[in-house]
């Protein structure tokens, strides 16, 4: 790569210029090389300030991110929305799979946990569970997209960690359907943690799975559904 640098003029040095008349020659030298320094930085500067970054590359805005990638967190990254797997830190493969990332002990159990979470697509298999977002539920602790408690008799739910995606779907909503036919929308508001449990802010629950959408009352009555079911098959999609 070439790089043709602007051409900067030269001090006058004639004998009747009026910067002769104050500058000795070694200073005039110095002059021409503070400026030629100056205009070399601002240079540079007009350079990087439009790179685009790649992977992990930092940035303020999503332009500043190169191709599908978005900018989450102040660093570019895949768009959890489009499911692009570009970057070598994201966790799920093209296929969807997302390996067990370690173990956590918890009153004398082994749970599994997850820094990724299946990949997202118009019909994503999931497993919905019941979750109370009012202080002093099951939840634990304020959801983590706005840190509120929430009334159980609005259509929210919590995603696995990977899923959730470092809060990038935040405020989203999501299409929920069941095996009975019936459909609903849901608003994320929290994280269903996949890596870390068993103490308060967790309600000293376990990590949850990493295919869950742990949903509200009015969530699971929209959809027909029992909660003392626990746990049932679903699919969901971004709305």
């Amino acid at each position: 790569m070439h790089i043709l640098l602007p051409c900067f003029p030269r001090l006058p040095t004639k004998s009747n210029s009026p910067i002769k008349q104050f500058l000795t020659p070694p200073m005039a030298k110095l002059a021409n090389s503070v400026i030629f320094s100056a205009l070399l930085s601002i240079f540079i500067f007009s350079l990087t300030a439009t790179a685009i970054s790649t992977c992990g590359g930092p940035c303020r805005t999503p332009d500043d991110c190169d191709g599908q990638l978005i900018c989450i967190n102040g660093k570019c990254n895949d768009d959890p929305e489009v499911g692009t797997h570009i970057c070598k830190s994201s966790p799920a493969g093209p296929s969807g799979d997302c390996p067990q990332s370690g173990t956590l002990t918890c009153q004398g159990n082994d749970y599994p946990t997850y820094e990724c979470s299946p990949q997202v697509t118009s019909s994503t298999p999931a497993t919905l569970t019941n979750n109370d977002f009012s202080e002093g539920g099951d939840g634990g602790g304020p959801s983590e997209c706005d840190g509120k408690y929430h009334d159980n008799s609005e259509q929210i739910v919590a995603l696995s960690t990977g899923w959730y995606a470092g809060g990038s779907r935040c405020g989203q909503w999501i299409e929920i359907t069941a095996s009975n036919g019936r459909s609903a929308r849901a608003k994320v508001v929290d994280e269903c943690d996949s890596m870390n449990g068993c103490d308060a802010e967790h309600a000293y629950q376990p990590p949850c799975r990493n295919n869950i959408v742990d949903a509200s009352d009015a969530v699971w009555n929209a959809l027909g559904l029992d909660t003392n079911t626990g746990a049932v098959p679903i699919s969901w999609s971004m709305a």
